[in-house]
């Protein structure tokens, strides 16, 4: 049973302080929309490795015990044999839980949304922000995943994730593409949002830094300030997009589903949901396998500095709500999300062995929680959902 507020596997100290990464901080910057691509195209998705180390690698078998998450010289090919089962275990998970956006009926959607009197402007008002926010959210993901974190992970088995962790990344921006032409809705103003909103362009423009500053060519790992700036990258992406910046909308869609309001949008919403879940886990893992190996990064001015990136992404995030709920709706009001995002920034922060930045908050929301543990042939919001037949079921006639 998933459930996202589980304990992560490996537990580590770690160690704060790290300066800004370097990078275009304005959406639009060349380094972002049009990344160019490194002088040699295969070097940057092989971990790096000193000629004399790769010479005596070769020399022998790969030994899981020489393994290492970033700056390992054994051969990145070569998947087994396994030291971080717990990244192979994930991935396992993560493609048993395949699902396709076209799986969903739309239908009710549909005849809601064109019904003047099937939402309030308030609800319309939710429902477009949030694809606004998210038909661009999961690109950027992708993006730091191939550019960036890929290449300069050097275990096989965490690259494994990050390959299906990538794929999933298109499915959920698949599915916000499919919401929004089902539901007729004017594209431009949608996939634009990110640039024309300005609570969804904060929080934008707080993340990409750590995209630019990763897949820069010319960044590599290696040295205590590279793979601080690179630990920091992940911490941002597991912990406070994926692990904090989601949940809002994420929120605000699976509500409107228990009213029985857009339910083929809130079924996909409720997969991604359990998606996110697995992503965030994994990166946490990561995070603390990375901390294990290397103390060194994990010092005191680090984790001030990673406590202040909390502290900004619960501010924008909840700046985000108050944008989304001018007013109360569904039953709930923005300030009740104040509570729910603190509540989050603690697990996060304490997942990762950082102090509870916000002591005493609890959760307003445990529905939520239960929404992570999905299983297909029991749908909550009992639309058409496709099995998928494993391998050796498939029939070939």
């Amino acid at each position: 049973m998933l459930n996202w507020d589980e304990e992560t596997t490996p537990a580590a100290s770690v160690a704060p302080g790290i300066a800004l990464p370097p990078g275009g901080t304005m959406l639009g910057t060349q380094s972002f929309l049009a990344p160019r691509a490194p002088e040699n195209a295969a070097a940057a998705f092989a971990a790096p490795r000193p000629q004399a180390a790769a010479q005596k690698m070769s020399e022998r078998r790969v030994n899981a015990a020489d393994k290492r998450i970033i700056n390992g010289q054994t051969d990145v090919n070569q998947l087994v044999p396994f030291k971080y089962k717990w990244a192979w275990e994930k991935y396992l998970a993560t493609c048993a839980n395949h699902w396709m956006p076209q799986e969903v009926n739309m239908t009710r959607d549909i005849a809601l949304w064109k019904d003047p009197n099937g939402l309030t402007e308030d609800e319309r008002r939710i429902v477009k922000r949030n694809l606004g926010f998210f038909v661009t959210a999961d690109s950027l993901a992708a993006n730091n995943i191939v550019l960036g974190t890929y290449r300069h992970i050097t275990a096989p088995e965490c690259r494994q994730f990050l390959l299906r962790q990538a794929f999933e990344e298109a499915i959920h921006t698949h599915a916000y593409q499919y919401i929004v032409e089902s539901l007729g809705l004017d594209e431009g103003e949608i996939f634009n949002a990110y640039h024309e909103v300005p609570a969804i362009r904060a929080k934008d423009e707080f993340l990409i830094p750590f995209i630019d500053a990763i897949m820069d060519p010319h960044f590599h790992t290696g040295t205590p300030e590279a793979d601080q700036t690179l630990l920091k990258s992940l911490i941002v992406f597991a912990c406070l997009m994926e692990g904090l910046f989601f949940y809002v909308g994420f929120t605000q869609i699976l509500a409107l589903g228990r009213q029985n309001k857009m339910t083929g949008a809130a079924e996909q919403y409720q997969y991604i949901l359990r998606d996110e879940s697995m992503h965030c886990n994994f990166g946490i893992d990561l995070i603390n396998q990375l901390k294990l190996e290397n103390p060194q990064l994990w010092t005191p001015a680090f984790k001030a500095e990673v406590k202040e990136l909390f502290l900004k992404a619960v501010e924008l995030e909840y700046r985000y709500a108050e944008d989304t709920m001018p007013r109360g709706v569904l039953g709930l009001n923005a300030s009740m999300f104040k509570g729910y995002l603190r509540y989050i920034a603690n697990r996060r922060a304490t997942q990762i062995g950082l102090e509870p930045l916000f002591p005493n908050e609890e959760n307003p929301f445990p529905w939520m929680s239960e929404m992570i543990d999905l299983k297909k042939e029991r749908n909550f919001f009992e639309t058409r959902v496709i099995e998928y037949q494993s391998g050796g079921a498939l029939s070939w006639d």
